[in-house]
């Protein structure tokens, strides 16, 4: 029986999970505890293969490519003619992982085009006419089934090293209000060593303290409100957490885009664009989600950005009502016999738009 929690399932004769810091832990059928994760790196590779990973003895591919199918359509009502801006298609750094053209519509027909910023997010823009418009934005795209990685030896980066272009992450911006948690950052988080670990407490303790709540969205809130409230979404999660970290000098930034329910059990909440976290550790960003805390694959990158504010997925430079929203992120199921994880469904391959006219 597959475990839930597991995205590979359980191993012959394990019992294992996954628990709130990241780590596999489990008992093998012997009874002897798994070391670490429960994962070494087979050494010895034919030329030019991918390393497996074995466990107890097991051979595993070390990542097989998961289909997703996204999308979303956008119901908006607007009183006069107004520029608006869409944040929906994947990332600059995903375009070599789509499998099909990025398809958009529009009701009524219009212009539009697709514009990078300096940080690789691709925004469409479009002037909406008076009255209703209808946004759709399909793909289908390959991600890796690898769940997020979980370093636990990864240092913090002095601040005197850090990269220049990190140091705007330190400061707070319209959603991450450090001033009014530097305090309790200092006080919670004392005696926590720096660097991996001190980025997954602040995700525990996060997710332990705020309650999911769609009933809790406020427009305006911020992480010292999310505090306050002990309530929020995935944004106002990924804000404290956010927040937390630059008040302890790790540079941390805003993350949004597609992830659903893939590689967990359905719930019962519709699917959303999602939102998790990036923190600077070492020499690179590291993905960290206290939302759900625990690993996860399937993500699909839409935007960064210092928080919600840089990258809302519908900017309108005068006033909307948003009527209707749906957000679609599928698994494709993969045929039988098919290595790559493919569908079969023969789609095309990948493109990049610069402008459409639909």
């Amino acid at each position: 029986m597959e475990n839930p929690r597991c995205p590979w399932g359980q191993l012959p004769g394990d019992s294992a999970e996954i628990n709130r810091s990241g780590f596999l832990i489990g008992r093998t059928a012997a009874g002897a505890k798994a070391p670490g994760r429960g994962w070494r790196y087979c050494l010895k590779q034919r030329k030019g293969a991918k390393p497996a990973r074995i466990h107890n003895g097991h051979r595993f591919h070390p990542s097989l490519p998961v289909h997703l199918r996204l999308g979303c359509q956008l119901e908006l009502f607007c009183e006069a003619p107004t520029p608006v801006l869409a944040l929906v298609h994947p990332h600059t750094s995903l375009l070599a992982d789509l499998l099909a053209p990025e398809v958009v519509e529009l009701e009524p027909d219009r212009t539009m085009e697709v514009l990078m910023d300096q940080s690789g997010n691709r925004w469409c823009r479009l002037m909406a006419p008076s009255g209703g418009t209808r946004f759709r934005f399909a793909t289908t795209i390959a991600r890796s089934d690898r769940t997020d990685p979980v370093l636990p030896s990864v240092p913090q980066c002095p601040i005197q090293a850090l990269p220049i272009d990190t140091y705007r992450y330190l400061n707070a911006s319209t959603y991450c209000d450090t001033a009014p948690l530097m305090e309790l950052a200092w006080q919670t988080f004392a005696g926590v060593p720096r660097g991996w670990p001190l980025v997954q407490a602040i995700c525990d303790w996060v997710h332990g303290q705020i309650r999911f709540d769609y009933e809790a969205v406020r427009p305006q809130k911020t992480a010292s409100d999310t505090l306050a409230d002990r309530a929020g979404v995935c944004r106002d999660f990924a804000h404290l957490a956010i927040s937390l970290c630059r008040c302890l000098n790790i540079p941390a930034r805003y993350c949004t885009g597609y992830l659903g329910y893939t590689g967990i059990p359905l719930g019962e909440a519709p699917v959303d664009f999602s939102a998790w976290f990036e923190a600077f550790l070492g020499d690179r960003w590291y993905v960290f989600d206290a939302r759900h805390n625990i690993p996860r694959c399937g993500r699909v990158l839409i935007a960064r950005g210092r928080d919600a504010a840089d990258v809302p997925f519908l900017r309108s430079f005068g006033e909307h009502r948003l009527t209707g929203m749906k957000v679609i992120t599928e698994l494709i199921p993969q045929q039988a016999g098919d290595p790559s994880g493919g569908s079969g469904s023969g789609v095309g391959s990948a493109v990049e738009p610069e402008c459409l006219v639909v």
